[in-house]
Protein backbone atom coordinates (compact mmCIF):
# COMPACT_ATOMS: atom_id res chain seq x y z
CA UNK A 1 0.00 0.00 0.00
CA UNK A 2 1.46 3.39 -0.93
CA UNK A 3 2.44 5.20 2.14
CA UNK A 4 0.64 7.99 1.35
CA UNK A 5 -2.88 6.48 1.31
CA UNK A 6 -5.04 7.05 4.28
CA UNK A 7 -4.94 3.73 6.43
CA UNK A 8 -8.68 1.82 5.96
CA UNK A 9 -11.25 2.07 8.58
CA UNK A 10 -11.82 -1.56 10.41
CA UNK A 11 -15.91 -1.92 11.02
CA UNK A 12 -16.30 -1.83 14.90
CA UNK A 13 -19.36 -3.63 16.61
CA UNK A 14 -21.46 -2.75 19.27
CA UNK A 15 -24.20 -4.73 21.23
CA UNK A 16 -27.24 -2.78 22.99
CA UNK A 17 -30.65 -3.83 23.45
CA UNK A 18 -32.38 -0.57 21.73
CA UNK A 19 -30.71 1.87 19.03
CA UNK A 20 -32.43 5.06 18.82
CA UNK A 21 -31.57 6.51 15.42
CA UNK A 22 -32.12 10.04 15.73
CA UNK A 23 -30.95 12.68 17.92
CA UNK A 24 -34.27 15.05 17.48
CA UNK A 25 -36.82 15.72 20.16
CA UNK A 26 -38.14 11.82 19.85
CA UNK A 27 -34.66 10.31 19.82
CA UNK A 28 -33.52 12.50 22.71
CA UNK A 29 -36.58 11.97 25.13
CA UNK A 30 -36.98 8.19 24.40
CA UNK A 31 -33.19 7.77 25.03
CA UNK A 32 -33.49 9.40 28.56
CA UNK A 33 -36.52 7.69 29.27
CA UNK A 34 -34.99 4.00 28.64
CA UNK A 35 -31.91 5.25 30.09
CA UNK A 36 -33.97 6.24 32.86
CA UNK A 37 -35.64 2.62 32.81
CA UNK A 38 -31.97 0.85 32.81
CA UNK A 39 -32.68 -0.46 29.31
CA UNK A 40 -29.33 -0.30 27.38
CA UNK A 41 -29.65 2.47 24.91
CA UNK A 42 -27.57 3.91 21.81
CA UNK A 43 -28.77 7.20 20.55
CA UNK A 44 -27.05 8.40 17.00
CA UNK A 45 -27.12 11.52 15.99
CA UNK A 46 -25.82 12.11 12.36
CA UNK A 47 -24.43 15.93 13.42
CA UNK A 48 -21.68 16.80 15.74
CA UNK A 49 -23.79 19.03 17.69
CA UNK A 50 -27.70 19.95 17.63
CA UNK A 51 -27.44 23.09 16.15
CA UNK A 52 -29.99 23.87 13.48
CA UNK A 53 -31.37 27.41 13.17
CA UNK A 54 -34.22 26.36 11.67
CA UNK A 55 -35.93 23.83 13.85
CA UNK A 56 -38.85 24.21 15.55
CA UNK A 57 -38.65 26.04 19.23
CA UNK A 58 -41.94 25.84 20.98
CA UNK A 59 -42.23 23.55 23.73
CA UNK A 60 -45.53 23.60 24.80
CA UNK A 61 -47.25 22.70 28.46
CA UNK A 62 -47.47 19.21 27.33
CA UNK A 63 -43.41 18.94 27.25
CA UNK A 64 -43.39 21.05 30.22
CA UNK A 65 -45.70 18.72 32.37
CA UNK A 66 -43.48 15.86 30.92
CA UNK A 67 -40.19 17.24 32.02
CA UNK A 68 -42.14 18.19 35.44
CA UNK A 69 -42.94 14.18 36.03
CA UNK A 70 -39.30 13.68 35.74
CA UNK A 71 -38.19 16.10 37.71
CA UNK A 72 -35.98 18.47 35.51
CA UNK A 73 -38.33 21.37 34.96
CA UNK A 74 -36.56 23.73 37.41
CA UNK A 75 -33.42 23.40 35.27
CA UNK A 76 -34.85 23.27 32.06
CA UNK A 77 -36.80 26.51 33.03
CA UNK A 78 -33.40 28.35 34.01
CA UNK A 79 -32.76 28.02 30.38
CA UNK A 80 -32.66 31.51 28.28
CA UNK A 81 -36.22 31.32 26.82
CA UNK A 82 -39.52 33.52 26.52
CA UNK A 83 -43.15 32.55 27.21
CA UNK A 84 -46.20 32.95 25.58
CA UNK A 85 -49.77 33.09 26.85
CA UNK A 86 -51.65 34.39 24.92
CA UNK A 87 -52.21 34.18 21.10
CA UNK A 88 -53.83 36.63 18.79
CA UNK A 89 -54.26 36.70 15.21
CA UNK A 90 -54.30 39.68 12.80
CA UNK A 91 -56.38 39.81 9.84
CA UNK A 92 -56.77 42.59 7.81
CA UNK A 93 -55.52 44.55 10.09
CA UNK A 94 -58.17 43.74 12.73
CA UNK A 95 -56.94 41.89 15.95
CA UNK A 96 -58.20 38.84 17.37
CA UNK A 97 -57.40 36.24 20.47
CA UNK A 98 -57.46 32.68 19.23
CA UNK A 99 -56.30 31.21 22.32
CA UNK A 100 -55.38 31.92 25.63
CA UNK A 101 -53.41 29.01 27.88
CA UNK A 102 -54.65 30.57 31.02
CA UNK A 103 -57.46 29.54 30.72
CA UNK A 104 -56.26 25.54 30.07
CA UNK A 105 -55.91 24.64 33.52
CA UNK A 106 -52.13 23.30 32.50
CA UNK A 107 -49.71 23.06 35.36
CA UNK A 108 -47.43 25.55 33.22
CA UNK A 109 -49.66 27.41 30.80
CA UNK A 110 -47.39 28.85 28.29
CA UNK A 111 -45.38 28.35 25.65
CA UNK A 112 -41.87 28.55 26.03
CA UNK A 113 -39.85 29.69 22.98
CA UNK A 114 -36.20 28.07 23.72
CA UNK A 115 -33.61 26.89 20.87
CA UNK A 116 -33.69 23.67 20.34
CA UNK A 117 -30.64 22.73 20.56
CA UNK A 118 -30.29 24.43 24.35
CA UNK A 119 -33.74 21.56 24.67
CA UNK A 120 -31.63 18.93 23.32
CA UNK A 121 -28.27 19.76 24.88
CA UNK A 122 -30.05 19.77 28.15
CA UNK A 123 -31.77 15.99 27.71
CA UNK A 124 -28.60 14.93 27.05
CA UNK A 125 -26.39 16.26 29.60
CA UNK A 126 -29.44 14.89 32.04
CA UNK A 127 -29.39 11.56 30.56
CA UNK A 128 -25.11 11.23 31.16
CA UNK A 129 -26.53 9.83 34.97
CA UNK A 130 -27.69 7.05 33.47
CA UNK A 131 -25.30 4.36 32.65
CA UNK A 132 -26.93 2.35 30.30
CA UNK A 133 -27.52 5.26 27.61
CA UNK A 134 -24.72 5.93 25.16
CA UNK A 135 -25.02 9.36 22.99
CA UNK A 136 -22.83 8.54 19.68
CA UNK A 137 -22.86 11.70 18.08
CA UNK A 138 -21.33 12.42 14.10
CA UNK A 139 -23.09 8.93 13.48
CA UNK A 140 -25.25 8.70 10.63
CA UNK A 141 -27.02 5.34 10.16
CA UNK A 142 -26.79 4.29 6.17
CA UNK A 143 -28.22 1.19 6.76
CA UNK A 144 -30.35 -1.72 8.63
CA UNK A 145 -28.95 -4.62 9.47
CA UNK A 146 -30.85 -7.74 8.62
CA UNK A 147 -31.33 -11.05 10.57
CA UNK A 148 -34.03 -12.96 7.68
CA UNK A 149 -37.15 -10.78 7.76
CA UNK A 150 -36.18 -8.65 11.37
CA UNK A 151 -34.41 -5.48 11.82
CA UNK A 152 -30.89 -6.82 14.46
CA UNK A 153 -29.41 -3.27 14.30
CA UNK A 154 -28.15 -0.55 11.89
CA UNK A 155 -25.08 -0.10 10.17
CA UNK A 156 -23.43 3.41 10.31
CA UNK A 157 -20.60 6.17 9.54
CA UNK A 158 -18.59 7.98 12.16
CA UNK A 159 -15.75 9.71 11.94
CA UNK A 160 -13.76 6.65 13.63
CA UNK A 161 -14.53 4.23 10.85
CA UNK A 162 -18.16 2.59 10.18
CA UNK A 163 -19.31 0.86 13.11
CA UNK A 164 -22.49 -1.99 13.31
CA UNK A 165 -24.58 -1.44 15.96
CA UNK A 166 -26.72 -4.46 16.78
CA UNK A 167 -29.48 -4.07 18.50
CA UNK A 168 -33.02 -6.19 19.75
CA UNK A 169 -35.02 -3.16 19.06
CA UNK A 170 -34.19 -0.22 16.45
CA UNK A 171 -35.92 2.90 16.92
CA UNK A 172 -36.45 5.42 14.03
CA UNK A 173 -36.18 8.93 14.95
CA UNK A 174 -34.44 10.42 12.23
CA UNK A 175 -37.30 12.78 10.68
CA UNK A 176 -39.47 13.01 7.54
CA UNK A 177 -36.56 12.29 4.98
CA UNK A 178 -36.11 8.89 7.62
CA UNK A 179 -33.35 7.20 6.16
CA UNK A 180 -34.29 3.77 8.94
CA UNK A 181 -38.17 4.50 7.05
CA UNK A 182 -37.17 4.15 3.75
CA UNK A 183 -34.44 0.99 4.55
CA UNK A 184 -37.04 -0.57 5.47
CA UNK A 185 -39.52 0.00 3.28
CA UNK A 186 -42.23 1.43 4.82
CA UNK A 187 -44.95 3.62 2.63
CA UNK A 188 -45.80 7.05 3.01
CA UNK A 189 -49.17 8.35 2.83
CA UNK A 190 -48.63 11.98 1.57
CA UNK A 191 -51.40 14.20 2.86
CA UNK A 192 -49.66 17.75 0.65
CA UNK A 193 -49.67 21.27 2.47
CA UNK A 194 -50.32 24.53 0.34
CA UNK A 195 -47.58 26.64 1.45
CA UNK A 196 -43.86 26.46 2.27
CA UNK A 197 -42.02 28.82 4.88
CA UNK A 198 -39.08 31.37 4.37
CA UNK A 199 -37.68 31.51 7.82
CA UNK A 200 -35.33 34.43 9.25
CA UNK A 201 -34.18 36.85 11.90
CA UNK A 202 -34.66 40.25 12.03
CA UNK A 203 -33.35 42.62 15.04
CA UNK A 204 -35.38 43.47 18.07
CA UNK A 205 -35.20 46.38 20.28
CA UNK A 206 -35.58 46.46 23.81
CA UNK A 207 -38.81 48.65 23.67
CA UNK A 208 -40.42 46.91 20.74
CA UNK A 209 -43.59 44.80 22.54
CA UNK A 210 -45.96 43.36 20.13
CA UNK A 211 -48.60 40.25 21.51
CA UNK A 212 -50.11 39.37 17.92
CA UNK A 213 -48.80 35.77 16.69
CA UNK A 214 -49.59 35.85 13.31
CA UNK A 215 -50.84 38.15 10.57
CA UNK A 216 -52.42 37.81 7.54
CA UNK A 217 -52.90 40.35 4.78
CA UNK A 218 -54.23 39.93 0.97
CA UNK A 219 -51.40 37.62 -0.70
CA UNK A 220 -48.88 37.57 2.56
CA UNK A 221 -48.94 35.54 5.81
CA UNK A 222 -46.07 36.11 8.91
CA UNK A 223 -45.78 34.84 12.15
CA UNK A 224 -43.13 36.65 14.38
CA UNK A 225 -41.83 34.87 17.98
CA UNK A 226 -40.32 37.43 20.02
CA UNK A 227 -36.56 35.66 20.83
CA UNK A 228 -35.73 38.71 23.30
CA UNK A 229 -32.90 39.85 21.48
CA UNK A 230 -34.47 39.41 18.00
CA UNK A 231 -37.57 38.25 15.89
CA UNK A 232 -37.63 34.66 14.80
CA UNK A 233 -40.32 35.46 11.44
CA UNK A 234 -41.59 32.56 9.68
CA UNK A 235 -42.96 34.08 6.02
CA UNK A 236 -45.45 31.77 4.61
CA UNK A 237 -45.62 31.82 0.73
CA UNK A 238 -47.26 29.60 -1.32
CA UNK A 239 -46.67 26.46 -2.43
CA UNK A 240 -43.41 26.31 -4.64
CA UNK A 241 -43.26 30.00 -5.05
CA UNK A 242 -39.56 30.59 -3.48
CA UNK A 243 -38.12 31.11 -7.13
CA UNK A 244 -40.81 33.51 -7.92
CA UNK A 245 -40.39 35.79 -4.61
CA UNK A 246 -36.77 35.10 -4.95
CA UNK A 247 -36.94 37.04 -8.24
CA UNK A 248 -38.30 39.74 -7.36
CA UNK A 249 -35.23 40.60 -5.65
CA UNK A 250 -34.43 41.06 -1.59
CA UNK A 251 -35.75 44.44 -1.31
CA UNK A 252 -39.02 43.55 -2.45
CA UNK A 253 -39.27 40.40 0.21
CA UNK A 254 -38.17 43.25 2.98
CA UNK A 255 -40.71 45.50 1.62
CA UNK A 256 -43.34 43.25 1.81
CA UNK A 257 -42.28 41.74 5.10
CA UNK A 258 -42.17 45.38 6.79
CA UNK A 259 -45.73 45.90 4.98
CA UNK A 260 -47.19 42.86 6.93
CA UNK A 261 -45.53 43.65 10.10
CA UNK A 262 -44.68 47.15 10.67
CA UNK A 263 -42.21 46.45 13.84
CA UNK A 264 -39.82 44.79 11.63
CA UNK A 265 -38.78 47.84 9.86
CA UNK A 266 -35.39 48.72 11.39
CA UNK A 267 -35.10 44.95 12.28
CA UNK A 268 -34.86 43.50 8.47
CA UNK A 269 -31.94 45.08 7.59
CA UNK A 270 -30.30 42.53 9.43
CA UNK A 271 -31.41 40.31 6.40
CA UNK A 272 -28.49 41.51 4.04
CA UNK A 273 -28.69 38.13 1.49
CA UNK A 274 -31.05 35.37 0.34
CA UNK A 275 -28.33 33.56 2.84
CA UNK A 276 -30.20 35.17 6.27
CA UNK A 277 -33.44 33.57 4.27
CA UNK A 278 -34.20 29.54 4.94
CA UNK A 279 -36.44 27.93 3.12
CA UNK A 280 -38.56 25.64 4.86
CA UNK A 281 -40.50 23.19 2.22
CA UNK A 282 -43.81 22.35 4.62
CA UNK A 283 -45.26 18.31 4.39
CA UNK A 284 -47.60 16.64 5.65
CA UNK A 285 -47.73 12.77 5.95
CA UNK A 286 -47.94 9.46 7.63
CA UNK A 287 -47.59 6.08 7.80
CA UNK A 288 -50.13 3.25 8.24
CA UNK A 289 -47.74 0.58 9.32
CA UNK A 290 -45.17 2.06 11.86
CA UNK A 291 -43.63 -1.47 12.45
CA UNK A 292 -41.27 -4.19 10.78
CA UNK A 293 -40.25 -7.35 13.45
CA UNK A 294 -37.62 -5.47 15.27
CA UNK A 295 -37.91 -1.98 14.52
CA UNK A 296 -40.59 0.98 15.54
CA UNK A 297 -40.76 4.40 13.89
CA UNK A 298 -42.20 7.23 15.77
CA UNK A 299 -42.25 11.22 15.22
CA UNK A 300 -41.55 12.69 12.16
CA UNK A 301 -40.65 9.93 10.74
CA UNK A 302 -43.98 8.01 11.07
CA UNK A 303 -45.78 11.59 10.37
CA UNK A 304 -44.54 14.68 9.55
CA UNK A 305 -46.68 17.54 10.91
CA UNK A 306 -47.52 21.42 9.68
CA UNK A 307 -46.00 24.16 11.12
CA UNK A 308 -49.35 24.80 12.03
CA UNK A 309 -49.81 25.41 15.53
CA UNK A 310 -46.52 24.42 16.59
CA UNK A 311 -46.96 21.44 17.40
CA UNK A 312 -44.32 19.15 15.67
CA UNK A 313 -41.49 18.75 18.57
CA UNK A 314 -44.14 18.32 21.63
CA UNK A 315 -46.23 15.57 18.92
CA UNK A 316 -42.39 13.77 18.99
CA UNK A 317 -42.05 14.19 22.55
CA UNK A 318 -45.61 12.52 23.12
CA UNK A 319 -44.91 9.45 21.29
CA UNK A 320 -41.77 9.10 23.03
CA UNK A 321 -43.72 9.16 26.22
CA UNK A 322 -45.98 6.80 24.93
CA UNK A 323 -42.98 4.70 23.79
CA UNK A 324 -40.99 4.20 26.48
CA UNK A 325 -44.48 3.44 28.96
CA UNK A 326 -45.58 0.70 26.16
CA UNK A 327 -42.15 -1.20 25.89
CA UNK A 328 -39.84 -0.13 28.46
CA UNK A 329 -40.82 -3.02 30.93
CA UNK A 330 -40.93 -5.48 27.77
CA UNK A 331 -37.34 -4.22 26.89
CA UNK A 332 -36.03 -5.42 29.91
CA UNK A 333 -36.55 -8.99 29.06
CA UNK A 334 -36.14 -8.63 25.14
CA UNK A 335 -37.66 -6.96 22.01
CA UNK A 336 -41.04 -6.94 21.89
CA UNK A 337 -42.81 -9.21 19.42
CA UNK A 338 -44.19 -6.86 16.26
CA UNK A 339 -48.09 -6.71 17.33
CA UNK A 340 -46.27 -5.04 21.04
CA UNK A 341 -44.65 -2.45 19.13
CA UNK A 342 -47.48 -1.63 16.85
CA UNK A 343 -49.41 -0.45 20.35
CA UNK A 344 -47.29 2.62 19.95
CA UNK A 345 -48.74 3.46 16.72
CA UNK A 346 -52.72 2.10 18.48
CA UNK A 347 -52.21 4.56 20.84
CA UNK A 348 -50.91 7.49 19.67
CA UNK A 349 -52.57 7.66 15.66
CA UNK A 350 -55.55 9.02 16.73
CA UNK A 351 -53.99 12.43 18.25
CA UNK A 352 -51.92 12.14 15.13
CA UNK A 353 -54.40 12.17 12.69
CA UNK A 354 -56.65 14.76 15.23
CA UNK A 355 -53.96 17.29 15.30
CA UNK A 356 -53.30 17.08 11.11
CA UNK A 357 -57.13 16.98 10.82
CA UNK A 358 -56.53 20.62 12.41
CA UNK A 359 -53.67 21.38 10.53
CA UNK A 360 -55.73 20.72 7.32
CA UNK A 361 -58.49 22.53 8.03
CA UNK A 362 -56.31 25.44 8.56
CA UNK A 363 -54.33 25.29 6.04
CA UNK A 364 -57.08 24.90 3.42
CA UNK A 365 -59.66 27.64 4.99
CA UNK A 366 -57.69 30.19 6.54
CA UNK A 367 -53.84 30.31 4.54
CA UNK A 368 -54.89 28.60 1.00
CA UNK A 369 -56.98 32.02 1.21
CA UNK A 370 -55.08 34.95 2.53
CA UNK A 371 -52.10 33.86 0.15
CA UNK A 372 -54.85 33.82 -3.17
CA UNK A 373 -53.11 36.90 -4.98
CA UNK A 374 -55.12 40.05 -5.22
CA UNK A 375 -56.40 42.89 -2.85
CA UNK A 376 -59.57 41.77 -2.28
CA UNK A 377 -60.46 42.84 1.50
CA UNK A 378 -59.37 39.93 3.87
CA UNK A 379 -62.36 39.19 6.54
CA UNK A 380 -61.99 37.56 9.99
CA UNK A 381 -63.13 33.55 9.96
CA UNK A 382 -66.48 33.48 11.61
CA UNK A 383 -64.34 30.64 13.95
CA UNK A 384 -61.86 33.40 14.84
CA UNK A 385 -64.72 35.71 15.29
CA UNK A 386 -66.65 33.90 18.16
CA UNK A 387 -63.85 32.55 19.76
CA UNK A 388 -62.56 36.35 20.06
CA UNK A 389 -65.84 37.43 21.71
CA UNK A 390 -65.95 34.25 23.90
CA UNK A 391 -63.32 34.27 25.85
CA UNK A 392 -64.09 30.79 27.87
CA UNK A 393 -63.80 29.19 24.05
CA UNK A 394 -59.98 30.62 23.71
CA UNK A 395 -58.97 28.06 26.45
CA UNK A 396 -60.62 25.33 24.22
CA UNK A 397 -58.77 26.47 20.76
CA UNK A 398 -55.40 26.30 23.41
CA UNK A 399 -55.88 23.27 25.09
CA UNK A 400 -56.44 21.79 21.76
CA UNK A 401 -53.29 23.74 20.39
CA UNK A 402 -50.78 23.20 23.41
CA UNK A 403 -52.11 20.28 25.50
CA UNK A 404 -53.35 18.16 22.68
CA UNK A 405 -55.50 15.05 21.89
CA UNK A 406 -54.78 12.24 24.67
CA UNK A 407 -51.88 13.88 26.24
CA UNK A 408 -49.21 11.33 27.28
CA UNK A 409 -48.00 10.97 31.10
CA UNK A 410 -44.66 9.44 32.27
CA UNK A 411 -45.36 6.03 34.04
CA UNK A 412 -42.54 3.87 32.52
CA UNK A 413 -40.20 2.92 35.13
CA UNK A 414 -37.09 4.59 36.73
CA UNK A 415 -34.04 2.12 36.87
CA UNK A 416 -34.70 0.70 40.75
CA UNK A 417 -37.86 -1.07 38.86
CA UNK A 418 -35.88 -2.14 35.51
CA UNK A 419 -32.67 -4.55 34.92
CA UNK A 420 -30.56 -3.46 32.07
CA UNK A 421 -29.09 -6.05 29.36
CA UNK A 422 -26.88 -8.86 31.39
Amino acid sequence: MDASSPPERSERTITTRCCVVGGGPAGMMLGYLLGRAGIETVVLEKHPDFFRDFRGDTVHPSTLQVMDELGLIDGFLKLPHQQLQKMDGQFGGRSVRIADLGRTGAKYPFIAFMPQWDFLNFLREAGKRFPPLKVMMQADATDLIWSGDRVAGVIADTPEGPVRIQADLTIGCDGRHSTVRQCAGLKVEEIGAPMDVLWFRAGRRPDEIENVFARLEPGKMMVTFDRGTYWQCAYVIAKGQYDAVKARGLDAFQSDVVATAPMLRSGIADVKSWDDVKLLTVAINRMKRWTRPGLLCIGDAAHAMSPVGGVGVNLAVQDAVATANLLAAKLAKGCPDENELDAVRRRREFPMRMTQAMQIVVQNNIISVALEPGDRPLRVPLFARIVNAVPWLQGLTARFLAIGVRSEHVRSPAASTASSRA
